[in-house]
């Protein structure tokens, strides 16, 4: 399968080779990507929802997490089926498959959805923090903005560096649960009982909904579509099938992993506090004290390690979807550590109002509306999907079969049903609850309205039209190239820094334009006299640059060439281009500074400013 689209997550593109292995070495080459999905399915938020649910109704609610389970298993294995074969993430299909009009909204939607989840890493984090150093939760919010620095970090050393280290996260989330149910001792009997559906409605149906929406994540569908890609595979069916069939063990490994430790925490809320008479807890701190309190000292410190572990481990990932839903929707590239603190300064600011204004003791609360909002979200991935993985023009062979697809649309059904209910119930009950409903009329249902309807254009859209018609592609089209005479520049600049680069720079400039062009070679004095005097400053380096100016002057006209010299006072950049735009350039010749990172930020980047501020070609030289 072709396509024109530029690698999802490009700088880790097909950076893991899988070919040439055999065995259990090929196992391990393709397996890490559902594990980096699999920490979204044990995130803080999925905490709150599964506390909530134990305590308030025992083991009733571990079904819909079974469901819930089953339901992330087949679509992040669609999702994981697409990125495999269609070579593209569920963004960039989405952009290719819908007007550019409906990629909007759905890009808002998408950012809401991991926004929300961002949020419930904060808020996790900061407990977490609270609850072993006592750190205030203020506090804790505030410190999370630079788990930034770690993401770059783990980023530039690789995926499978980063794989390890999302690995190791989740083996201290799954090993301190494993302890866990060692010392509560739950009943194993009742725990199958629960295993039988049973009918949903009022808080238990929120708390359902709210743990479907943390557990079959939105922003993973996008996520799981991309680092897949990070395998590189022979593009041919048998290499596609063996990729697919490796990423299916994959997932489903590691999201059973994750149902253990969700199905650890409602036991463990449904144990030690439902059993108890204690029905009210969803506050993460108040499960920590009441561990302390029935359990000792080991419990509670198992249960917020593995917090901080869970937390850190999922705001990576989420930050991941963030870049992928962005240059997917929008082909709007930005630099990675802005697209983090935006998006993480976008959370922050509902935990900031909320401890200000409602205090420390309606996160919880915070916690489980943020999973509703995923949920609520899910069915604009999830459709989508299964469009793009069900059409054989996109698929080929590799179109999911029919028993699949009724699966798939069944659980997607499921996920629309639920929360077209939720939304009707929620709708209502503001109605009844307040006189004041001018806001639910004039905002909240025109707003629902807009959604459903845009859910139903989703759906009928690809009925309509075929997935395969058109490609957006990232950077336009080819253009056709005829042969064109050299360009014979006649006027080229040089920048002179008097280093041993000015060499092989002015060498450059001389053979693009030969002995019939005309060469300005071109410095700037940047002492702090210059910056304030300009040209009227006449100081020892001014004087000792001009003389060595006129010697590379000389030296060029005793070769045959024809030059000029020109000097420019202050900031390097402002004077290059204020030169520049003040003659008749055809090209300017630049040596590069040679400097980067920390260099950049104390030294300039004069490089850069310089060619976004001039009208003519920029030939680097390093």
């Amino acid at each position: 399968m072709k396509t024109s689209q530029k690698g999802s997550l490009d700088e880790i593109h097909s950076s893991v080779k899988t070919g040439n292995k055999a065995g259990w070495r090929k196992w391990f080459a393709f397996f890490g990507p559902a594990y980096l999905i699999s920490v979204g399915y044990m995130d803080p938020g999925n905490w709150a929802t599964d506390l909530a649910g134990g305590s308030q109704f025992g083991y009733q609610l571990i079904w819909v997490l079974l469901l819930s389970n089953l339901i992330a298993i087949l679509l992040q294995s669609l999702s994981a089926r697409l990125g495999i074969v269609g070579g593209m993430d569920l963004a960039q299909a989405s952009r290719n498959a819908y007007p550019k009009w409906a990629n909007i909204p759905l890009y808002l939607l998408a950012q809401t959805a991991i926004i929300a989840c961002d949020l419930a890493e904060i808020i996790g984090m900061a407990i977490g923090l609270n609850l072993l150093f006592g750190l205030p939760l203020i506090w804790g919010i505030s410190i999370t903005i630079f788990d930034t620095i770690l993401l770059l970090f783990l980023l530039h050393k690789g995926i499978r560096i980063m794989e390890g280290f999302i690995i190791s996260m989740v083996f201290v989330v799954g090993a301190a649960f494993l302890l866990e149910m060692i010392i509560v001792k739950p009943s194993g009997l009742e725990i199958i009982e629960a295993f039988k559906p049973s009918i949903l409605s009022g808080s238990a149906l929120y708390i359902a909904i709210g743990i479907i929406g943390a557990t079959v994540m939105p922003h993973n569908l996008y996520l799981h579509s991309s680092l897949v890609q990070t395998r590189r595979i022979e593009k041919t069916d048998l290499g596609l099938k063996e990729a697919l069939k490796y990423n299916f063990w994959d997932t489903t490994i590691a999201l059973n992993l994750a149902f253990f430790v969700n199905a650890a925490i409602l036991i463990l809320a449904a144990t030690a506090f439902y059993k108890n008479g204690l029905y009210q807890v969803a506050e993460i701190q108040d499960a920590h004290r009441l561990l302390n309190d029935i359990f000792g000292s080991l419990a509670p410190t198992l249960f917020a390690i593995a917090l901080i572990a869970a937390g850190q481990s999922s705001t990576i990932t989420g930050t991941l979807a963030g870049q992928i839903v962005m240059e997917g929707h929008l082909n709007l590239r930005i630099q990675p550590w802005i697209r983090r603190l935006l998006t993480r300064l976008l959370a922050i600011i509902p935990a900031f109002i909320t401890i200000l204004y409602f205090g420390e003791s309606a996160l919880g609360k915070l916690l489980i509306f943020s999973q509703v909002v995923l949920s609520l979200q899910l069915g604009f991935a999830v459709i989508p999907l299964i469009h793009f993985t069900s059409n054989k023009k996109l698929m080929g062979n590799f179109a999911i079969k029919t028993w699949v697809k009724v699966l798939a649309w069944l659980s997607a059904s499921i996920i629309v049903s639920l929360n077209a209910k939720l939304v009707v119930e929620e709708i209502y009950n503001w109605i009844q609850s307040t006189g004041h409903t001018w806001w639910v009329y004039g905002l909240v249902i025109p707003a629902a309205v807009c959604i459903a309807g845009l859910l139903i254009y989703i759906l009928v859209y690809p009925l309509m039209h075929s997935l395969a018609e058109k490609t957006n592609l990232p950077h336009g089209e080819a253009i056709a190239f005829s042969e064109h005479k050299p360009a014979g520049y006649s006027h080229i600049g040089i920048t002179i820094g008097f280093t041993a680069k000015d060499i092989n720079t002015i060498q450059h400039a001389i053979l693009q334009g030969g002995k019939k062009a005309h060469y300005t070679l071109i410095h700037v004095v940047e002492t702090a006299g210059a910056r304030y005097h300009g040209d009227e400053v006449m100081d020892l380096e001014t004087s000792l640059d001009m003389e060595n100016l006129k010697k590379y002057q000389d030296n060029l006209i005793t070769l045959g060439y024809t030059v000029e010299t020109k000097v420019g006072y202050g900031t390097a950049a402002n004077a290059i281009v204020q030169i520049i735009n003040s003659q008749t350039f055809d090209l300017l010749v630049m040596g590069a500074h040679g400097h980067r990172n920390i260099k950049d930020v104390l030294f300039g980047t004069t490089v850069n400013k310089v060619r976004h501020q001039v009208k003519i070609p920029v030939l680097i030289i390093n």
